[in-house]
């Protein structure tokens, strides 16, 4: 959704689902991952559809699946609790995706530092 109207509503989305999976949902599921963050919420300009970018930082894949599967289940309930909250007309369906670009900074940043650290191992045997 473009314009500021469309950002405003796109950040209050972000904000208010992260708010809703964080309290109500985490307490119905209490296995849900530690690290759960709305990075984007993209909104379709007749607000009948919404992207939600999900990031799950979890060491235990099983369990970063899981997570994603009950916030999938769950977009009717995450829907209903935005109804509640959010005062404007039409409240969208919510369609989340897995955003994996933390994992993929960390993995990078991994490479680095490792690549760094054999540099300074090297200059060092000279």
């Amino acid at each position: 959704m473009k314009g500021l109207r469309g950002e405003r509503l796109a950040s209050q989305f972000r904000e208010e689902i992260y708010r809703v999976i964080s309290t109500k949902l985490r307490n119905r599921y209490p296995s849900l991952s530690a690290i759960i963050s709305v990075t984007q919420a993209d909104v379709a300009p007749d607000l009948k559809t919404a992207k939600i970018y999900i990031s799950i930082f979890d060491p235990d894949s099983g369990r970063k699946d899981a997570s994603f599967a009950a916030l999938k289940e769950n977009a009717g309930y995450i829907r209903h609790e935005l109804s509640q909250i959010l005062h404007i007309r039409t409240v969208p369906e919510l369609s989340f995706i897995l955003d994996e670009s933390m994992e993929y900074g960390a993995r990078i940043d991994k490479i680095i530092d490792s690549l760094e650290g054999a540099e300074g191992g090297k200059k060092d045997g000279r």
